[in-house]
């Protein structure tokens, strides 16, 4: 399959990632049950009527594509795919709550229209007047991968040579009260949270939007070579490795050879021993995880791709996200795994470009 470039990345999160030394400011977020995206003064780039009616993840989107789009020197795009796990949920509670408080009768269709999933995408597509390929994956925490996966084949296939990829997710009062209800959010009196050593089941919630431009050619900026994603439903604790070895191999790598590995430690005491079982087999490698940084969500795997692209292209890895200090010579490789729950890992694997 043709090499993939990812020449642009922009971050909306709960650190200040559209800053251009965020690096230097990232501050881990321990403290609190659910974690908010540091947003932008969106009337800079959206019209003020329009803001209105866009939800979070459509505002977050817009500006975070914006970016991408104008690092990468790239006015239309050949493709615009987004991954997302709950989409625009605000709208669908708006528009439930309606149908409740107005026992089904004489709704306006606005709230409905603007809830499902695939908004991002078209509202993105309809501010750039972008009639290509329009695409929303919908696969919980493999959202983005699946979207990935999906630029790889746009591209080999010859359809496109600069995609638009995206990953986004926000939060609901209502939804936080349910995930808190059923314990997948940490109770408050387990926190702070220490996420690598944590005792507890649950995790603080987070939320944001990333989004890439990929290409068929590099540029002067590109970050990354995307060389590869592997998707798996659920695995046994004592298939982790395999899972990980297997994808390694069928792209020519050993485990001794990953120069550094970002895993998804969430401080969920229950699905982290997948993480802990992985850790095992890199100990030659720079270990890394993120989560204390982002939150967890369905697509905090687009903020450990971010980071990934910006340690490759700067050489850096930054102190607040490494497990190990092993963080000696040229960065040429990096491995992303994550899941959700201890459902859904992905495996992601970026080659740094040499001069």
């Amino acid at each position: 399959m043709s090499a993939v470039y990812i020449n642009s990345a922009a971050c909306i999160s709960v650190q200040d990632t559209l800053n251009e030394n965020f690096l230097q400011h990232l501050k881990p977020e321990i403290s609190a049950q659910v974690l908010k995206a540091i947003e932008p003064a969106y009337k800079e780039f959206i019209p003020p009527a329009m803001i209105r009616r866009m939800s979070k993840t459509v505002k977050m989107s817009s500006v975070a594509s914006h970016y991408a789009l104008k690092e990468a020197g790239v006015e239309n795009p050949d493709a615009i795919i987004v991954g997302t796990g709950i989409g625009c949920s605000q709208d669908s509670e708006k528009f439930l709550k309606n149908v409740l408080d107005n026992n089904e009768e004489f709704l306006t269709p606005t709230y409905f229209i603007q809830s499902t999933h695939n908004t991002v995408a078209g509202q993105i597509a309809l501010g750039l007047q972008c009639h290509a390929y329009n695409f929303t994956y919908v696969n919980t925490s493999s959202s983005l991968e699946f979207s990935l996966l999906d630029v790889k084949l746009q591209i080999a296939d010859g359809d496109a040579k600069n995609v638009l990829v995206g990953s986004t997710d926000e939060q609901t009062e209502r939804t936080m009260e349910l995930y808190t209800l059923n314990k997948t959010i940490k109770k408050e009196e387990d926190f702070p949270v220490d996420h690598l050593n944590s005792k507890t089941d649950g995790v603080a919630w987070g939320e944001g939007s990333s989004f890439f431009v990929l290409g068929k050619e590099k540029s002067e900026n590109s970050y990354a070579r995307l060389i590869d994603i592997e998707i798996i439903n659920t695995l046994e604790l004592n298939e982790t490795q395999q899972f990980i070895e297997k994808f390694l191999a069928k792209n020519n790598f050993l485990p001794e050879e990953i120069d550094a590995v970002i895993l998804g430690f969430s401080g969920d005491a229950k699905s982290d021993v997948y993480y802990t079982k992985a850790m095992e087999l890199f100990t030659d490698s720079s270990l890394l995880y993120f989560k204390h940084l982002s939150g967890e969500f369905n697509t905090a795997s687009g903020f450990s791709t971010f980071m990934a692209c910006h340690i490759l292209k700067n050489q850096e890895i930054p102190e607040v996200m490494m497990i190990n200090d092993l963080k000696e010579g040229e960065i040429r490789n990096i491995l992303l795994y994550n899941h959700l729950g201890g459902n859904d890992h992905s495996l992601v694997l970026l080659e740094g470009l040499k001069d």
